[in-house]
């Protein structure tokens, strides 16, 4: 397991739980439903911390006969579970919130609620921040979602004092039960988000900025020899990723050199890319009658024809299972 990335999640295991006793305290001498809603959502932030920590150890555990791919999936399962468990919390809070208004409950100490809820969001503020920079620095995908739901839940704190004092100072305490399921709405939608990423994830879907970044640090660092890469697919398995890709070199070049060109790409992605970093190259020949037009090798001893386009490497041509001759077609076609 990571250091830093244990280290992190146990405060915010830690943390969590303090605030959880803050919030069911602060619920317990105001009876407010508002507070009653932020002091769910803290369950919530211990189990997800929990089963966070949990998966941080196992996403760390290293391959296996039974896992060739290692165990980073188990990040986006955290991930969906946070995300679940945010969603049941709302219903519940807006199935309270519709008891209050059936039987509304006289608010006391509200001040003291308001201060106990505001310093937990300053707690939480800073923490969410903290744990959202390091899961991006670390690829962590179960610290970024702590973290963004720990941001989520000091904004609403924030919120909800507002509303708070609205109803201490005009009295009116009907707006308890209906700032509660305003909030719940907001906490159903944030949770929603996090199981739509977690699902996607497990689902190998591809994720445009890992795409693009893997797309730009081959073009930045593009050779001559590698004249182009198509039936690319990058996976993410947690904090780790796993990129498959065609690399098509000149044909006369013998086993010795294409094991350098392929070994310099896997460096390239290796040493660019965040995380743990797994490269599968499959290595093409040229073919002189459709590359020579695109193809950027200076002084090539086979040329047939001349070079008469450098084709832009993007998302969208490195991963179609083809060479770039296809679009050099489409290219001419659009001229004539």
């Amino acid at each position: 397991m990571n250091p830093e990335k244990r280290r992190l999640i146990i405060w915010s295991v830690a943390i969590s739980l303090l605030l959880l006793s803050i919030k069911f305290y602060s619920f317990y001498i105001t009876r407010s439903n508002a507070i009653l809603t932020d002091a769910m959502e803290s369950i919530v932030n211990v189990v997800a911390s929990c089963f966070a920590l949990y998966s941080i150890y196992l996403s760390g555990l290293p391959k296996d006969s039974n896992h060739p791919y290692g165990h980073g999936k188990i990040e986006f399962f955290s991930a969906g579970i946070e995300g679940t468990l945010i969603i049941v919390a709302g219903v519940f809070i807006i199935y309270q919130a519709i008891l209050g208004l059936i039987f509304p409950q006289e608010l006391n100490d509200l001040p003291i609620g308001m201060a106990l809820v505001g310093f937990s969001g300053i707690v939480n503020g800073f923490l969410g921040y903290l744990l959202q920079k390091k899961g991006k620095l670390l690829n962590s995908i179960t610290l970024e979602a702590d973290g963004r739901h720990l941001s989520t839940d000091a904004i609403s704190s924030f919120v909800l004092i507002g509303g708070i004092g609205i109803i201490y100072f005009s009295g009116w305490n009907f707006l308890d039960s209906i700032i509660s399921m305003a909030f719940a709405v907001y906490i159903i939608y944030n949770g929603y988000f996090l199981v739509r990423r977690s699902v996607a994830g497990l689902m190998d879907e591809s994720n445009p900025e890992t795409i693009n970044l893997t797309v730009k640090m081959l073009n930045q660092n593009r050779k001559q020899n590698w004249i182009d890469i198509h039936n690319m697919r990058v996976q993410q398995y947690g904090g780790d990723s796993h990129i498959d890709l065609h690399l098509t070199l000149p044909y006369y070049f013998d086993l010795v050199s294409v094991h350098d060109e392929v070994h310099e790409l896997e460096e390239v992605l290796e040493k660019s890319l965040p995380g743990y970093v797994e490269v599968f190259v499959h290595a093409d020949p040229c073919l002189p009658d459709s590359c020579c037009h695109y193809c950027q090798v200076k002084d090539c001893p086979v040329r047939k024809y001349p070079r008469s386009k450098k084709i832009q490497w993007t998302a969208d041509n490195m991963s179609k299972n083809q060479k770039h001759y296809h679009e050099l077609s489409h290219y001419k076609q659009k001229k004539q």
